[in-house]
């Protein structure tokens, strides 16, 4: 962002004080964080559960801030902006930029892959423009404006994540992006505790603040987000949809299995008619959902199948994302970031799916074990869902199964009435991961780590990694 001092107060609002500004101060960028900030830009003082951004207003202008937002009376040496709510003038401001801008402006949306399509999609519209995106997941009503500003404005494309945790938030982020399409991956329980059992109608919702002319394109295989969206959006010019399981719509496809090319998958891509088999960084079914959610808004924009096969090729995974790499005889799959049911089945299934094929080109067996950790913020439905994911896990065959955190008695319960045969071992730390596994008597094979941030499982991978490598052990 770059923005006169006169535009941006008349964008956000507020009274003026602290010191005059002159006359053609210009504003780069802005920044909630003092440490970080760069000479020139405003500062937004934000008030967080543990902190407050006006204790560091001063250091701010130390540090070269051009001005200050703030929601109350600040005397510093530099123009001060009073607002009622920084974070919503920090969202007025924003919204103010996203209409300066010449791009194309992308919002993502779903409960579970939504970081990654971003990622890719970004990598694929990058073959015809540049294209500015969310930094990590900085997807929330402060990083959602943080990462629009953070955006020149000469872009061809914005990729925008937004996420969503209160029943609130979409009617909150979604004008402040107004969106030209509005891509919604998919939906299903995943911050069940701010949003309730209507997940769907509440991602639905950024269809709502589509840009004059805009388009929704919405994942057909999800019954109630279908309902939902067209519920939002009744008139059939505003959606398009795509399907990864053969529904007869213009943009379909499936996965065909392994690419030469490691941790690649095959993918077949239909527009109307044509077809091709691309290559993408995806193993397994939960991939072709990735890739056609990508495609799909590829072709909205009129992107070909070249263009589209080279992002792909190009595209690089966000950390802890379906990270597979090779550990002695082990194959690590590290989708440790976050989790919740609907991307616990994806990487189960996937898991299962590298084990299958693993056995098959050494026409023996490949054990596969589950490192896996409570899924947080399900609120009342934590147990029920937790009792499903012992369930799904159960249908995927594993030899054992480690678990970390709570609702351990309701996965093991869903285990017991499914039928499965493998172990199960609750992981207090992570330095018992490889006595676990000794233990156990499984030295090699296909570990998957995933759960909820608050477990820490990144500390699970390390661990693994660093005795895998060093120790006969594992």
């Amino acid at each position: 962002m770059r923005m006169t001092w006169e535009a941006l107060t008349r964008a956000v609002g507020g009274a003026r004080s602290g010191t005059e500004a002159g006359p053609r101060l210009v504003i780069d960028g802005v920044s909630t964080d003092n440490r970080n900030l760069l000479p020139g830009q405003v500062f937004f003082c934000i008030r967080g559960e543990n902190f407050d951004g006006h204790d560091f207003a001063a250091s701010a202008v130390e540090r070269g801030a051009a001005a200050v937002v703030a929601d109350r009376d600040l005397a510093l040496p530099a123009p001060v902006l009073r607002v009622d709510d920084t974070i919503r003038a920090l969202g007025r401001l924003a919204h103010a930029w996203r209409k300066q801008t010449r791009a194309r402006v992308i919002g993502v949306t779903g409960t579970a892959g939504k970081t990654t399509v971003k990622e890719v999609l970004a990598a694929v519209l990058g073959q015809r423009g540049r294209t500015a995106k969310n930094e990590r997941n900085l997807n929330n009503r402060i990083g959602l404006p943080v990462s629009m500003l953070a955006a020149d404005g000469n872009e061809a494309f914005w990729v925008m994540e937004v996420g969503i945790s209160h029943a609130q938030d979409m009617d909150e982020l979604g004008p402040i992006l107004e969106p030209d399409l509005a891509l919604i991956l998919n939906a299903g329980s995943g911050h069940t505790a701010g949003l309730g059992r209507s997940v769907a109608r509440h991602k639905a919702r950024l269809l709502s603040w589509l840009a004059p002319g805009g388009t929704g394109l919405v994942c057909a295989d999800y019954p109630e987000l279908v309902r939902e969206a067209r519920a939002v959006r009744p008139a059939p010019a505003y959606l398009e949809f795509f399907t990864a399981s053969g529904k007869p719509l213009a943009y379909s496809g499936g996965y065909l299995g392994a690419a030469e090319r490691e941790g690649y998958g095959r993918y077949r891509v239909c527009r109307d008619t044509i077809c091709r088999d691309l290559d993408a960084p995806f193993r397994g079914n939960y991939g072709s959902e990735n890739v056609m959610a990508v495609s799909a808004a590829a072709f909205e924009f009129d992107l070909g199948m070249d263009e589209i096969a080279a992002g792909l090729g190009a595209a690089v995974l966000p950390g802890q994302r379906f990270a597979c790499s090779r550990c002695g005889d082990w194959l690590l799959v590290d989708d440790s970031y976050n989790a919740n049911p609907l991307s616990c089945a994806c990487m189960l299934e996937s898991a299962a799916g590298l084990a299958a094929d693993m056995a098959r080109t050494v026409q023996a067996e490949v054990p596969l074990v589950c490192v896996l950790g409570e899924m947080l913020e399900l609120g009342d439905l934590a147990e029920e869902e937790h009792e499903k994911l012992g369930r799904h896990i159960a249908a995927c065959g594993p030899r054992l199964v480690i678990w970390k955190g709570g609702q351990a008695a309701a996965v093991r319960y869903g285990l017991h009435v499914a039928g499965c045969a493998g172990a199960f071992v609750a992981l207090e730390q992570a330095g018992d991961l490889p006595g676990i596994l000794e233990e156990q008597g499984v030295r090699g094979g296909v570990i998957l780590f995933k759960g909820s941030r608050g477990n820490r499982l990144e500390e699970c991978v390390a661990k693994f990694k660093t005795l895998a490598e060093t120790s006969d052990a594992v």
